[in-house]
């Protein structure tokens, strides 16, 4: 009955699909849903689309094992990045009437910044595709007993399908109701689970206070704490799948506060996976805890609840996990067909062709790299630390100054990246533990350097220069 019920649910996703692909007409459609999404569709598209594989399964066993410490990359960064993004920079963005944000980095600083932010940005959505592809092969291995890597298969193909049909107005058609689901569905199984494990005080009776903390216990390493609220709560700004939702809006206010609305929504829902995670440890014995702990709530809901429970929590995990799936798919591909291959197809017949193309290729390596690296945690963080240490410093020059120098804003993402990438060899060049000073933090004072050359350089001389202007 359980198997009966996913796959009904799954068929009702294709069939969203279906409907959504009848309303792309070209690739306006395909990437920003015509630019009609209303206050409600654009706020539940933000929301699902980031609450995904990371923040019920993962962020739960972290939440289990450290506290509030270990999750304050997820939710709490991520609900800052939305709520920054709706406070400050979405009105703006939204004027600029652009489709992807490798877009923004072209008006600003030219085609060469444009080809190497898209395919930076790109690049960096791979391993979060992978981590929501991995999450789903752990539902459907759950459910119908069938091997991960099939299962991971068999998803990676619903959600390539799904997103190649219907573009943005799938993703948001599917979102507004996984949305509703996924609330409905996390609300009632905190309801019915809190009374069978002996109530709220006998709950957190077992739970240190330390629990509680967003500081560690012990000595501080400042530079990895900091890394923890930065990485995702920066490094997302400027990713492809927020600005898309903030372009897909019908105005600038709605871009504005539906990004804000789903930031306060988001760290609000995202606190009962946690809270769920250590009901599941005090109803499971030592025996029954899984080894990998991924898989803690899935495995206290099929052990200890009835199967009208089992549905709701399996729907509400696909839901959110689909959600974030088929919108982190969406990004790149938008990214790949409008700033790369467009350069070498410039037909506007062709681009929509070249936008599902790209859906599928994306789908294919992000399945690889699901086949290879199993962690959804390492995976999750990985994609939003590119952002951090390629993009952000380079956004914000671009969105706050005047600055179009393209020479200095490509040194500064190359250099960030290759620092972040090799930074535990170049850690020991320089005598710094890669384990005190995170790789994060490193990629991203390594972006600023080259703009502190540049404006140190520039300003004493201006009076020199006049066709620049900062």
């Amino acid at each position: 009955m359980l198997t009966l019920g996913v796959v009904l649910y799954i068929l009702a996703t294709l069939l969203v699909g279906f409907f959504a692909a009848r309303k792309v007409k070209n690739n306006r459609d395909f990437a920003l849903a015509g630019k009609n999404l209303s206050l409600f569709m654009a706020t539940s598209t933000v929301f699902a689309t980031w609450f995904g594989s990371e923040t019920v399964l993962g962020s739960s066993a972290s939440f289990v094992r450290d506290g509030f410490y270990g999750v304050i990359e997820e939710p709490f960064g991520a609900a800052i990045c939305l709520i920054l993004v709706g406070a400050i920079f979405a009105k703006k963005l939204y004027a600029m009437n652009l489709t992807t944000f490798g877009d923004f980095f072209r008006v600003r600083f030219g085609v060469f910044a444009e080809v190497v932010s898209s395919s930076v940005l790109a690049y960096s959505y791979v391993s979060w595709v992978a981590a929501q592809f991995i999450a789903l092969g752990i539902v459907m291995q759950t459910v119908t007993g069938i091997s991960l890597e099939a299962a991971i298969l068999l998803m990676a193909a619903l959600v390539a399908l799904y997103t190649t049909m219907g573009g943005m107005w799938a993703v948001s058609l599917t979102d507004t109701l996984q949305t509703t689901l996924i609330i409905v569905g996390l609300v009632t199984v905190l309801l019915l689970l809190v009374p069978q494990a002996g109530g709220w005080e006998k709950i957190f009776s077992k739970v240190p206070a330390s629990h509680f903390s967003f500081l560690p216990q012990g000595k501080i390493q400042w530079f990895h704490y900091v890394s923890l609220w930065i990485v995702l709560g920066f490094g997302s700004i400027p990713g492809q799948d927020v600005f898309q939702r903030v372009m897909s809006s019908k105005s600038g206010t709605v871009a504005a506060a539906s990004s804000i609305l789903a930031g306060f929504l988001y760290v609000s829902i995202a606190m009962i996976p946690l809270f769920l995670g250590l009901i599941a440890t005090g109803m499971l014995t030592t025996a029954e805890l899984p080894k990998d702990m991924q898989h803690l709530l899935p495995q206290v809901i099929l052990l200890k609840t009835p199967l009208f429970i089992q549905i709701i929590f399996f729907g509400a995990l696909l839901s959110a996990i689909l959600s974030t799936a088929s919108g982190a798919l969406l990004a790149p591909s938008v990214l790949v067909s409008e700033n790369l291959l467009r350069k070498v197809f410039p037909n506007e017949k062709y681009l929509l062709l070249l936008s599902r193309l790209s859906t599928i290729g994306i789908a294919l390596w992000a399945a690889h790299t699901a086949y290879v690296e199993r962690h959804i945690h390492d995976l999750v963080m990985d994609s939003s630390a590119i952002g951090l240490v390629a993009l952000f410093v380079p956004f914000l020059v671009g969105f706050f100054t005047r600055c179009t120098n393209a020479t200095v804003t490509v040194l500064s993402m190359s250099l960030g990246f290759l620092v972040w990438l090799f930074w535990e060899k170049l850690s020991l060049w320089v005598q710094i533990r890669a384990e005190d000073f995170p790789s994060a933090i490193a990629g991203f004072f390594a972006s600023i350097i080259p703009y502190l050359f540049y404006f140190i350089y520039w300003l004493p001389f201006s009076f020199l220069r006049k066709k620049e202007v900062i």
